[in-house]
C-alpha cells in the first residue's frame, strides 16, 4: 500500500512479527523409532533360539518392514549394562550371560559313573587274587577282557601295574592301590570280606562252581593238610618289580 507521502506501508494486522526459528530439528531418538511389539517379539525369538540367529532369520519371523537393524541396536543397548548381554557371532544375534559373571557362576560337580558287570568282577578278582596277570583274570572268569575294562579301573585310580610275572613273556601284574582302600573305607585289604561274610550277605550264589567249592570247603583235611596250604600262602610270588617305575603299560596288551 501507498502512503500520502508516496512510501509503502506494511499493513499493521495486530500481531507482531517474529522470527522464523530455523534450527533443524531434533532427530528421533532410536527408541523412539522402532516399533515396542516388535522390540518384545525380537527379544522373544533371540531369547528362546538354541543357536545364533541371522537377520533374514529374524526378519522372517518379524512383520513386514520392521526394521531389524535398529530393533538390534535398541535392544543392544538395553542388555548391554545387565546380566545378559546381546552378543553377535558371526552373522548371528545371541543372548548370553555377562563375561564378567563367569566365576560366579561357574558350577563344577563330580560326576559318578556306575562300573560295568566286567568291571565290577575284574576288580574283584584284583582285589583278592592280586598280584594277578590280565590272562589269570580271564582263566578266573571264564572270559575275556573287553577292551577298557582295565582302563577304566586305572582311570579311577584303583589298580596299577605292579610288576611282571617270572614266566614266558613276563606278564604285567596287577594290584589294587590306596585309593581302592580309601574309596571303600579299608584300612587294608585284610579287611575284605571273607567266604562266609558273602555268603551271609547273599552275594554267593548256588551255581555248579559255588556248589563244588562248598563240598571242597566241608571236607576234612588231611592230616598236616592245613600246615602245607598255609606254607603255600605265604610263599614269595614269582613277581619282579617293573624295571621302570614310570614305564608305560598298555592294559589292552595281551602281554600285559
Amino acid at each position: 500500500m501507498i502512503g500520502d507521502d508516496g512510501d509503502n506501508v506494511i499493513p499493521f494486522s495486530g500481531e507482531l512479527a517474529t522470527e522464523k526459528d530455523e534450527s533443524p530439528a531434533e532427530p528421533m531418538a532410536a527408541g523412539d523409532a522402532v516399533d515396542p511389539q516388535h522390540l518384545r517379539l525380537i527379544e522373544a525369538l533371540l531369547f528362546a533360539a538354541a543357536e545364533p540367529l541371522n537377520r533374514k532369520a529374524l526378519a522372517s519371523r518379524l512383520p513386514e518392514g520392521a526394521d531389524v537393524g535398529g530393533l538390534l541396536t535398541e535392544l543392544g543397548e538395553h542388555y548391554a549394562s545387565r546380566g545378559v548381554n546381546l552378543v553377535q557371532v558371526g552373522d548371528g544375534w545371541v543372548l548370553r550371560t555377562a563375561p564378567d559373571l563367569a566365576a560366579q557362576l561357574a558350577h563344577y560337580a563330580e560326576v559318578v559313573r556306575k562300573l560295568s558287570r566286567a568291571a565290577v568282577e575284574t576288580l574283584a578278582i584284583l582285589a583278592y587274587h592280586q598280584p594277578v596277570t590280565r590272562a589269570e583274570i580271564e582263566e578266573i572268569r571264564g572270559v575275556a577282557i573287553s577292551k577298557g575294562t582295565l582302563d577304566t579301573l586305572m582311570e579311577a585310580g584303583w589298580i596299577r601295574p605292579r610288576g611282571r610275572r617270572r614266566t614266558p613273556g613276563r606278564p604285567v601284574t596287577w594290584g589294587t592301590t590306596d585309593a581302592f582302600l580309601h574309596h571303600f573305607d579299608l584300612t587294608s585289604l585284610e579287611e575284605l570280606p571273607g567266604v562266609n561274610e558273602l555268603r551271609a550277605a547273599g552275594l554267593l550264589d548256588a551255581s555248579p562252581a559255588i556248589q563244588a567249592y562248598r563240598e571242597t570247603d566241608q571236607q576234612a583235611p588231611e592230616p598236616g593238610e592245613d600246615e602245607a596250604i598255609e606254607d603255600l600262602i605265604q610263599l614269595p610270588l614269582e613277581e619282579d618289580p617293573l624295571e621302570d617305575e614310570g614305564e608305560h603299560v598298555n592294559p589292552n596288551d595281551a602281554r600285559a
